[in-house]
């Protein structure tokens, strides 16, 4: 299973339920590298999306604790564990954390790979935080990219490996 976010120098993801940066590139990563793919995702998440639509090309599961909840496109689970049921016939490589902050932590050290984007800047108001992998003995960088400047920031790919797996 891998993670994937965007990150700020303080590990921030996300403020008010939005994301804190806009960057073309990376969402042509994110897809490239989740298409086809499943993704496990928190309700809150999902409703961040466009409409609150499911991403296409994509199985997404989403996690909550509303029994009541339904969404077209989407296997509802009510934890962490039922998610992970439904993905079961998934193959781990193609099988995606993508947020928000209480899932992450939750299922980060079951990941064998996080790939992150870190951005060179602070955001404001962030609420919302990914663990510092760089303070977690079993995690070690695998791969970073040279800087990309987009949208007035400049972030760059790395990509961690979980040496405990």
């Amino acid at each position: 299973m891998n993670a994937i976010v965007v990150v700020d120098q303080n590990w921030a993801i996300g403020r008010e339920g939005d994301l804190l940066f806009s960057l073309p590139t990376d969402m042509k990563r994110f897809r490239s590298l989740t298409m086809g793919g499943t993704v496990i995702l928190g309700r809150k998440t999902l409703d961040s999306f466009p409409g609150g639509r499911p991403l296409p090309g994509r199985r997404n599961i989403v996690i909550t604790r509303n029994v009541d909840f339904d969404r077209d496109g989407c296997e509802i689970a009510a934890s962490l564990g039922a998610a992970l049921d439904l993905a079961a016939d998934t193959e781990d490589d193609k099988l995606w954390i993508i947020g928000g902050g209480s899932v992450y932590t939750a299922m980060l050290s079951r990941c064998k790979r996080v790939y992150l984007t870190k951005v060179d800047a602070v955001a404001d108001g962030a609420d919302t935080f990914f663990p510092n992998l760089d303070k977690l003995p079993a995690w070690e960088v695998e791969h970073t990219s040279d800087p990309i400047t987009e949208n007035g920031v400049t972030y760059q790919f790395i990509d961690y490996v979980n040496t405990k797996l």
